[in-house]
């Protein structure tokens, strides 16, 4: 559930208190009203609320105050029809009936990639590559980099692996199921998700970015090690 349009008109800044899925619940409106999000991590997993519970309760003064820096993140925008938004991680473009394979035809600007039948496709960002792009096999791209990761969810070609694509592409999403297909379009995950019929979904990276607060001393592979426990080994 995402929150409502207005809802941080004049703000300085939005405390989400939660996990990723709290925080992507704001992004909407946080994008719209260039307002950051200062993320204090009550989930499970946390890679976007990048404050400790711990470090909440002992400086959550110093935070308000300005005791953090800014770390931009870009954002999808999809169009399709009538329905317009941004995503921070992910677009997910999949039948409607989860059963049933879907047949998309993707283009480049003007040119034709290839036709998927896969059970979906999922178009990353950089800060999405660790979300449900790193699950379906895609790379991780650290979040500095202006890229969108196109990732086939179990492609019955073999060969269809990710493809990264430049700042400045345009991807065009095309159904070519049959008559009574329809497709589910979902941003980042079930915070806003719409179904789509016979016309195309464009995506592309937003003109805007997500202002995210983080720790003065955040390091991205700091963060990553953690998350995703990399050892490199014992020794």
């Amino acid at each position: 559930m995402t929150v409502p349009p207005g809802f941080l008109d004049h703000r300085d800044a939005c405390v989400v208190v939660g996990g990723d899925g709290t925080l992507l619940s704001v992004v909407q409106e946080a994008v719209r009203a260039q307002v950051p999000i200062i993320g204090i991590n009550r989930g499970s997993l946390g890679f976007l609320t990048t404050f400790t519970a711990e470090e909440a309760e002992a400086g959550f003064k110093s935070i308000l105050d300005g005791n953090y820096r800014i770390d931009e993140r870009v954002v999808l925008e999809c169009r399709a029809g009538d329905n317009v938004g941004v995503a921070l991680n992910e677009v997910l473009i999949r039948e409607e009936v989860p059963s049933r394979i879907a047949h998309l035809e993707v283009h480049a600007d003007d040119e034709l990639i290839t036709n998927f039948f896969c059970d979906g496709l999922i178009l990353s960002t950089p800060t999405g590559s660790t979300a449900y792009n790193l699950s379906a096999g895609g790379p991780l791209l650290h979040p500095h980099v202006d890229a969108v990761a196109l990732t086939p969810i179990c492609p019955h070609t073999l060969s269809n692996r990710t493809v990264i694509f430049p700042n400045t592409v345009r991807l065009r999403v095309n159904n070519r199921g049959t008559d009574d297909s329809v497709l589910l379009v979902a941003l980042d995950g079930h915070s806003n998700q719409f179904a789509c019929g016979a016309g195309p979904i464009e995506i592309g990276l937003a003109p805007v970015r997500l202002q995210l607060a983080v720790p003065v001393d955040y390091e991205h592979f700091r963060v990553v090690r953690t998350k995703l426990k990399w050892s490199g080994g014992v020794r």
